[in-house]
């Protein structure tokens, strides 16, 4: 390894210089935008500890709530502080995840063109990071400000790791964990941080021993010492800290999940459907990844035909040999795609979190890994060809382009929630969650007809779907309509026992109609559920 000449730097500062325009340009839209009311309200807009700012009330509460189905502090802290600098003005908080996604951007560009001294194309894979659509859902979404906080402490976590892999301490190895842990503490997805620094052990670092040096594709670096050649089980070995803390990081966010009813059990999704459409949820992201069709943030479940899963269980194997064959030639290819597999795991619905087949936001640090093959091969393949800068220009020009004109475009249905949800049922057809959540808009802004109408179209969709039920119940009881009410919330609570909103909102209703006895059982049930999740 080794760092740029002095010549180089002011080079350095122009990419950054570019990134930081090319990222702003679409981005900056989103401080004009609103809330919307999918997760928000948890995180900001209905949440007194977050509206408060930062006070020692809030800070204890971050340290131990797991609120939102997860325990990620930093997260919750994060919101506070931008509720102390902007208070309730949506833009604020969305003008921070810009800044964070800017930051991991030219993070990322500097940190691949350290460890493999390949400028161009580094600066090629954080161009594409910065602009690519599917992207879009974890920067424009408030609520996604752990991904985007997360990811930045994943990014100097690898930095931190390349300076302990050139000048082994144990001072630079406990910086290494410390930022592991913030980051765990802003979104559990760094749980496969471990095994990508084992990746990285093998490509750019070559730390293994018997590897050889990968000659650089760009030239003119000062030259450092490379890190020290280690045996494979002492690389592991190394590590054990940073896995037993991303094991306790499941554990906590599993037990998080499951208690907040989250978690699909395996009685309702069994282990076969879900395999089945991990399988084919690898294909369609790669497949996005090079075409994104029209894009929704909730694409429903729906059953998955063995026949897809088969093709899609075959064709991930034949990707899979191909670059692990290639792999001692050109690396990259091995660690790229073990990247993209790898860090998917969490997120790919094998642990059914939610009722969503995939989502964009996922891909927000896995693209990282096909972003390093294809460009890395582009390079590679093109190494020989004549007029080549001047092809890599135009084609780098034109992709960039096609990927800065769809996330402008995507951008925009991120306004508010009418915008963004109507969209979701042009692309995905009917969808209970656009329709619940559309109704939530229609009844925050006093149209409480439509309102109406959006969540019996929920129910039509989906009749066991707990939020349409008690929403509705919601503008029965506002209008005096108890018995209907009273039915709504008794069939959310039947679908989620433990969810102690629910029974709230039935207490509220039998109290109202006058039933003080029944709404004192019901709210002593909620005692006790609350009791029982410490709170």
């Amino acid at each position: 390894m080794a760092w740029f000449s002095r010549s180089q730097r002011g080079l350095l500062l122009v990419i950054c210089l570019l990134l930081a325009g090319v990222t702003l340009l679409p981005y900056l839209q989103v401080v004009d935008y609103d809330f919307i009311t999918l997760d928000d309200d948890m995180y900001v807009t209905n949440n007194p500890l977050v509206l408060a700012g930062l006070t020692w009330t809030g800070v204890k509460w971050a340290l131990v709530a797991q609120h939102s189905s997860n325990w990620h502090p930093l997260t919750w802290l994060s919101h506070m502080l931008d509720s102390q600098l902007y208070g309730s003005w949506a833009g604020g908080h969305h003008l921070t995840n810009v800044l964070f996604h800017l930051a991991n951007t030219i993070l990322l560009f500097l940190f691949l063109a350290w460890v493999t001294q390949a400028l161009w194309p580094s600066a090629l894979v954080a161009a594409l990071f910065a602009l690519h659509p599917l992207h879009i859902e974890s920067v424009a979404w408030v609520s996604e400000r752990k991904d985007v906080l997360s990811t930045f402490f994943w990014i100097v976590t690898m930095w931190a790791y390349a300076g302990y892999a050139i000048s082994p301490s144990i001072w630079r190895y406990l910086a290494v964990v410390f930022l592991f842990i913030l980051g765990l503490m802003a979104k559990p997805m760094l749980v496969t941080l471990p095994f990508v620094l084992l990746l990285l052990d093998y490509w750019p670092l070559r730390r293994i021993q018997g590897l050889a040096p990968v000659p650089a594709l760009s030239s003119g670096s000062t030259p450092q010492p490379g890190p020290a050649k280690q045996s494979y089980w002492h690389l592991i070995y190394e590590k054990i800290p940073l896995f037993t803390l991303s094991a306790l990081s499941c554990l906590i966010t599993l037990s998080a999940q499951s208690g907040s009813g989250s978690v699909m059990p395996l009685y309702i999704r069994p282990l076969g459907p879900r395999i089945a459409n991990a399988l084919v949820a690898y294909v369609k992201y790669g497949v996005k990844m090079f075409w994104p069709p029209p894009m929704a943030m909730f694409y429903p479940l729906t059953p998955v035909p063995w026949w897809k899963a088969l093709a899609a269980a075959v064709v991930l194997l034949i990707v899979t040999a191909l670059l692990l064959v290639r792999a001692r030639r050109s690396p990259y290819l091995a660690v790229g795609w073990l990247w993209y597999l790898g860090t998917m795991v969490p997120v790919i619905g094998l642990v059914q979190v939610g009722g969503q087949a995939m989502a964009d936001r996922y891909t927000y640090i896995s693209f990282i890994g096909l972003f390093i093959i294809v460009v890395w091969g582009i390079f590679e393949l093109t190494a020989h060809w004549r007029f080549r800068k001047a092809i890599l220009a135009l084609g780098t020009a034109a992709v960039l382009v096609a990927c800065w004109w769809a996330t402008w475009v995507q951008i925009g249905y991120w306004r508010n929630s009418e915008t963004l949800f109507v969209h979701a049922i042009r692309v995905t057809g009917p969808n209970y969650m656009a329709y619940n959540h559309l109704g939530m808009y229609y009844a925050n802004e006093g149209k409480e007809d439509q309102a109406v109408l959006m969540y019996k179209n929920a129910l039509a969709v989906a009749p066991g779907y707990p939020p349409a039920h008690n929403n509705l119940g919601i503008i029965y009881a506002n209008r005096g309509r108890f018995d209907e009410a009273i039915a709504n919330f008794k069939k959310a609570i039947q679908l989620t026992p433990g969810n102690p909103s629910y029974h709230r909102n039935l207490a509220l209703a039998y109290s109202k109609q006058g039933k003080q006895a029944q709404a004192e059982a019901v709210m002593e049930h909620v005692r006790w559920l609350l009791g029982n999740r410490g709170h």
